[in-house]
């Protein structure tokens, strides 16, 4: 079993980055492969809606000149997806959004590889906005029938400087019930 996370946050090292690290620590500790991709700050287009993807049906965008494709491709090999963004006004960043949207668009495309494998959205927030950008990954999740987990809240944490989310009790412990929520469920589906 393995879980590929993809953090949207431009800031290396910063609240996303350790919430993200925790999951993954976490399911290594119950015997699962995982693998960390870091998508925010680099460059990342939007879809453009060219539709090549429908021609060509090999699980590919045809923009190849960023990490999309990569990134498919590490989704494709992976049991679990987890998707984590900073906040950015009360949704995702744009570089999530961009991995989002060309995921559904590719995926659609090609019969939907996607389908049954689990899926994990985690949000930092600085005060508030999060349900929404919780919402807009769990919507890629819902739309191409992944299974959503959750936790013992929403799976987000309160933190404005790098680090501070580390000090929030409650978020912390929602990311853990979350880690074995995951671990819980992948070792159902490969039972």
């Amino acid at each position: 079993m393995k879980a590929v996370a993809f953090n949207g946050s431009p800031r290396k090292g910063g609240n996303t980055e350790q919430m993200i690290r925790f999951v993954l620590r976490e399911l290594e500790a119950a015997g699962i492969e995982t693998e960390y991709v870091q998508i925010g700050g680099r460059p990342f287009h939007g879809c453009t809606a060219c539709c090549k993807c429908r021609e060509t049906k090999d699980n590919r965008c045809s923009i190849d000149n960023d990490p999309f494709n990569d990134c498919l491709q590490k989704m494709l090999s992976a049991d679990c997806i987890i998707i984590g963004s900073p906040t950015y006004v009360a949704d995702v960043t744009s570089e999530t959004k961009a991995l989002l949207d060309r995921t559904a668009y590719v995926v659609r495309a090609n019969n939907n590889p996607l389908m049954r494998k689990v899926g994990v959205a985690l949000s930092a927030v600085r005060r508030a906005g999060s349900i929404h950008a919780l919402d807009t990954i769990n919507h890629l999740f819902s739309v191409l029938g992944l299974y959503t987990v959750g936790s013992s809240y929403w799976n987000f944490c309160i933190g404005k400087n790098p680090g501070e989310v580390l000090d929030d009790p409650e978020g912390m412990q929602t990311l853990k019930d979350l880690a074995d929520n995951t671990a819980w469920l992948l070792k159902k589906i490969h039972s």
